[in-house]
């Protein structure tokens, strides 16, 4: 019971952190002001680590991926504590291993990130109906934005209805479902199996 216990707090430590680095990410890929309570707490809570990164790994392509790659390595010990903490045995091939753990971090990142646009989506249509001026609205709607757009250009409103949210939350939940798949391939690499 000690180690559940332990993971849990380890793992809700860590998904706080993989989420504020990607909000980070998100808002600097998107261009959105930190000039705004939200934003700041986002640069408070990550710039102890992405200050000292910058100066050892740059943007690529407008990304900052001084905030990404810190995101998925904190994935990577995450899983690697977690299976060690449950008794699991690495066996096999070195490189084979490490390939798995990366991997299986590199799901875990990629079901964060649609974890955070899952709620942001879901926090920006909650605010377009019943708190439209709300300070956090903009924010939301901006970051929201970009993965919409797909989705409105070929669904039309319906009573000025706009069900994209709706149509994205969907795709969202299959995107997870498939993520749990990979992440059941890796599990060869981990366990030599």
């Amino acid at each position: 019971m000690l180690a559940n216990i332990l993971l849990l707090v380890i793992d809700v430590a860590a998904s706080f952190l993989t989420l504020m680095l990607l909000a980070r990410f998100f808002m600097q890929w998107q261009r959105i002001s930190f000039r705004n309570q939200l934003g700041q707490f986002v640069v408070s809570t990550t710039d102890w680590i992405v200050r000292p990164l910058r100066r050892f790994i740059p943007g690529l392509f407008g990304l900052d991926m001084a905030s990404l790659l810190p995101a998925w390595l904190l994935q990577v010990l995450l899983v690697m504590f977690e299976l060690s903490l449950r008794g699991a045995a690495f066996s096999g091939n070195t490189a084979a291993v490490l390939a798995g753990l990366w991997g299986v971090g590199l799901i875990e990142l990629l079901r964060m990130m649609i974890y955070l646009v899952f709620a942001v989506v879901l926090g920006s249509a909650v605010l377009s109906w019943v708190s439209p001026h709300a300070p956090l609205a903009p924010l939301l709607h901006s970051i929201a934005a970009p993965f919409l757009r797909p989705f409105r250009r070929v669904i039309p409103s319906i009573a000025n209805v706009d069900l994209s949210p709706l149509v994205l939350l969907l795709v969202l939940q299959i995107v997870l479902m498939v993520l749990a798949g990979a992440r059941n391939g890796f599990a060869p690499l981990l366990f030599g199996g």
